[in-house]
């Protein structure tokens, strides 16, 4: 998430709510694709995690890539947090550990979005290999514990910081310790959302199992293969998960506004201040009876805010955002946008997909997300495995970007970076399988390794 909206546009009405995600409706040839991916900052010399302020601190950091890169910085109560490309559209940003996220550009193919992860990387490396800083690409840090691990000064992250502790045992983890890649895709109407929404929030936990990449916590091994996704499963109930309701007879843009209005909010923003109303209702604001803020009416931008506060497996905004998958080495960056985009973007692999996945039912959903976290792809699902639904996904997205016919300048198309799915696939083991072999026979138990392994 880059920066929080300042769209003081008033709302008229919940109709209003529904057209702003109705706006997002575009004409196939104008799909995009925005890949976001977060990383761990740490130390060379002491395998630290790297805090905010300092001479060799994540704010230095960003100065210099701001002078890099030329881009706006993102400010908050004077403290920089981000930056902003004022043309292309990306955006670098903070998670509240310290997370370093890029979110991209919106781009016509993967081809590009490997381009722009490869400058990313380059440029990051330029400003941070100076002050001995380098990045992790793991679902959750595999050895700081939280009080270890740093503070970023954003306000919205205060305010969530005190709610989590609320609402289920492990949000603080969920901000502070994990790491995601995430795709965020179009869709041309109504209908066609219904359908990317049903077959990505089925398939999402084939997703967690391809790229569970997250077997460590608090430097142990603990039996499971990807914490972060079962730290998601009690962190804010009431804001995430696989919204059953999407699957119910007349699921569309009304619906999930309805859900959005009586999910509690976190904040209001009104100019630099964020207002602490965590676990006040959305509606209230959009009556002037909002008891932490007497009197204020709602804004287009406490809208795009509070949708932005949602955390469902898919989230819906002015676009589909693919929110199940751990981060990972850099090829996993561009397998994840190359596995949905496979699946989504092309008629008849959409069609193929939702026949996969049509009469699931929502148990059947639920077992595999409450298994995926622990067995990946050896999860139990109708007399065979997890692995079995993800060589046919993944085989559905490879039909579906070959039909794209997106070439690069060599003449390959985006095929080419289903490699690693279609090796877990083949192989039957996980990221998080293989670290764990290494950890056993060539790391003699030790973690340090792991932060050569896998940084960028």
């Amino acid at each position: 998430m880059a920066r929080d909206a300042d769209d003081l546009t008033p709302l008229d009405g919940r109709r209003a709510l529904i057209e702003e995600i109705a706006a997002g409706e575009k004409p196939k040839a104008d799909w995009r694709i925005g890949t976001e991916h977060e990383k761990f900052g740490f130390y060379a010399d002491s395998l630290a995690p790297v805090p905010y302020a300092g001479p060799r601190g994540i704010e230095r950091l960003l100065h210099l890539m701001e002078g890099l890169l030329g881009w706006q910085p993102i400010l908050d109560r004077e403290k920089i947090i981000g930056l902003v490309d004022p043309v292309g559209g990306g955006a670098i940003s903070l998670e509240p550990g310290g997370q370093f996220e890029l979110s991209g550009a919106p781009l016509e193919t993967v081809h590009q979005t490997c381009r722009e992860l490869h400058a990313h990387l380059a440029q990051l490396r330029e400003c941070a290999e100076p002050l001995g800083i380098r990045f992790l690409g793991l679902g959750a840090s595999p050895v700081w514990s939280l009080a270890e691990t740093p503070v970023m000064p954003k306000s919205r992250y205060e305010i969530m910081t005190r709610y989590m502790p609320k609402v289920g045992t492990r949000g603080l983890d969920m901000m502070y310790r994990t790491a995601t890649v995430q795709v965020n895709l179009d869709f041309s109407s109504e209908a066609d959302m219904v359908k990317k929404m049903r077959v990505s929030l089925a398939l999402q936990p084939v997703a967690t199992a391809l790229f569970a990449n997250s077997p460590f916590i608090d430097g142990t091994a603990n039996g499971l293969l990807s914490n972060r996704a079962e730290i998601w499963r009690d962190t804010d109930n009431a804001r995430a998960g696989l919204i059953p309701f999407a699957f119910e007879e007349g699921f569309g843009y009304e619906r999930y506004v309805d859900w959005a209005l009586d999910v509690p909010m976190y904040f209001v923003k009104r100019g630099n201040v964020y207002h602490d109303v965590a676990g006040q209702s959305f509606r209230d604001l959009m009556e002037g009876r909002l008891p932490g803020l007497p009197g204020a009416r709602a804004t287009l931008s406490d809208w795009k805010n509070h949708l932005s506060t949602l955390f469902p497996d898919v989230r819906l905004k002015r676009f589909l955002e693919m929110r199940g998958a751990d981060a990972g080495r850099w090829r996993s960056l561009t397998a994840l946008p190359a596995f949905w985009v496979g699946l989504l973007y092309d008629q008849a692999a959409l069609d193929a997909a939702w026949e996969l996945v049509r009469d699931w039912t929502a148990e059947e959903r639920q077992a595999l997300r409450d298994g995926v976290p622990r067995n990946a792809l050896a999860t139990p699902f109708r007399g065979g495995t997890v692995r079995d639904i993800a060589r046919a996904a993944v085989a559905i997205a490879r039909s579906g970007l070959a039909a794209r016919g997106r070439l690069n300048s060599e003449g390959v198309d985006e095929t080419v970076y289903l490699g690693p799915v279609e090796e877990a696939v083949e192989s039957g083991l996980t990221p998080a399988e293989r670290l764990l072999v290494l950890q056993r026979e060539a790391w003699d138990g030790s973690l340090a390794p792991i932060f050569r392994e896998n940084a960028y």
